[in-house]
């Protein structure tokens, strides 16, 4: 079902059917590009109204109509297009050279290591990812040198609004950019690429690598914190956290010490918005990273990666970190990529019931077109 805009503005539409539909993921994309548009405290906040029919704030955002296997076709080679996983050119485990590094990186270091070598190559002046603050906000950091770079390493499971920096960095300066992005982020991002605006198509055009990180799901900071206190965790001694593989728990490490939280507990702090995400691997991205855990190889592939090569882009700069020495890969088994798209077609599959449930027909897909032939491949399994 598509909904036409009519009368009223991009804005009271983002507001309806995104905001208060509890569908806002927090990537920032509607932020930066419009003054009237905010992140406070973990949520996007409209401060002003906006009259605009055809504003950015709609046309930018994940959550709002969207052809996806439209958007799919006209970014990458049809050739390489999966059903479950998007675009493959390449599948592999991967993690860092550097024992030191993969020390204080998440699992394999592969992200920090791809995005240091863009920095030092001069493939990009500038790298966006996430960071932590106090009290478990997340911001996003504009880096431009490697020991700033490592300090960020680690994951929290808490959304940064990655897209409102990318914005503000283009918008502010003439350099190449790098961003790291969960799949909503990713999506937002290639949205801009195929419908730029005249005064913003310089500014996308500086994206020069998007690295996507595997995401089933992320927290959100007020819940999840209410759940750290019930368990004497102070939210800012947090380092870092984990599901360790085959385990239902979160993994949280702290300067004291790792506790573990079942999850059951977890599950109802989750974001609403992510339970109506179709997308696990971050589809588009140029190389998507997660965790290397398949059947009984999860032990043995502790402290690896992997990646999906997605683009020509990404695979110019896996072989770059390959031959200067600084990525170590290893082919994965076929295996490991059925279960990864297994996987991936579950989270469409549960998320496409979600949608469903919520707008209350299946002519109704909220942000998706019931007759993208992608989106129809996983709802005739439903």
């Amino acid at each position: 079902m598509v909904l036409g805009t009519g009368k009223r503005s991009s804005q009271d539409l983002l507001k309806k059917r995104v905001l208060e539909a509890g569908l806002c993921t927090g990537c920032g994309a509607c932020v930066g590009l419009c003054p009237y548009q905010v992140i406070y405290s973990d949520r996007t906040v409209q401060l002003h109204r906006c009259d605009l029919k055809d504003g950015k704030c709609q046309a930018f955002c994940p959550r709002a109509e969207i052809d996806f296997g439209s958007l799919r076709s006209r970014i990458f080679d049809a050739a390489d297009l999966t059903p479950e996983i998007g675009a493959v050119q390449g599948y592999y485990f991967s993690r860092a050279a550097d024992p030191q590094l993969r020390a204080i990186a998440q699992h394999g270091g592969t992200v920090t290591v791809l995005m240091d070598l863009a920095l030092a190559e001069g493939l990009i002046d500038s790298a966006i990812v996430s960071s932590g603050r106090r009290n478990l906000e997340q911001n996003s950091a504009i880096i431009k040198d490697k020991d700033e770079l490592r300090k960020k390493a680690g994951s929290k499971f808490l959304v940064s609004p990655t897209v409102a920096a990318f914005n503000q960095t283009a918008a502010e300066s003439t350099g190449n950019i790098g961003v790291v992005v969960t799949p909503c982020q990713a999506l937002a991002l290639a949205k801009m690429k195929i419908k730029p605006r005249k005064d913003d198509a310089d500014s996308i055009d500086r994206l020069k690598i998007v690295i996507g990180l595997y995401c089933g799901w992320t927290l959100s900071a007020e819940k999840f914190k209410a759940l750290l206190w019930q368990n004497n965790i102070d939210p800012a001694e947090i380092t870092s956290m984990d599901i360790p593989g085959g385990q239902k728990v979160l993994a949280i490490k702290t300067a004291g010490g790792e506790k573990m939280i079942s999850f059951d507990y977890v599950d109802p702090c989750i974001r609403e918005a992510c339970r109506y995400c179709i997308d696990s691997t971050a589809e588009f991205a140029d190389i998507s990273v997660g965790a290397a855990r398949f059947g009984a190889a999860g032990e043995e592939m502790r402290g690896w990666n992997q990646i999906i090569v997605r683009t020509s882009r990404g695979r110019q700069l896996v072989d770059l970190a390959v031959s200067r020495g600084v990525l170590e890969i290893r082919e994965a088994p076929a295996e490991a990529l059925q279960e990864l798209k297994k996987a991936a077609a579950a989270k469409k599959k549960t998320a496409l019931k979600n949608i469903i449930r919520k707008s209350g027909s299946a002519r109704n897909l909220l942000y998706l077109r019931s007759s993208d032939p992608f989106v129809k491949k996983f709802l005739a399994k439903n």
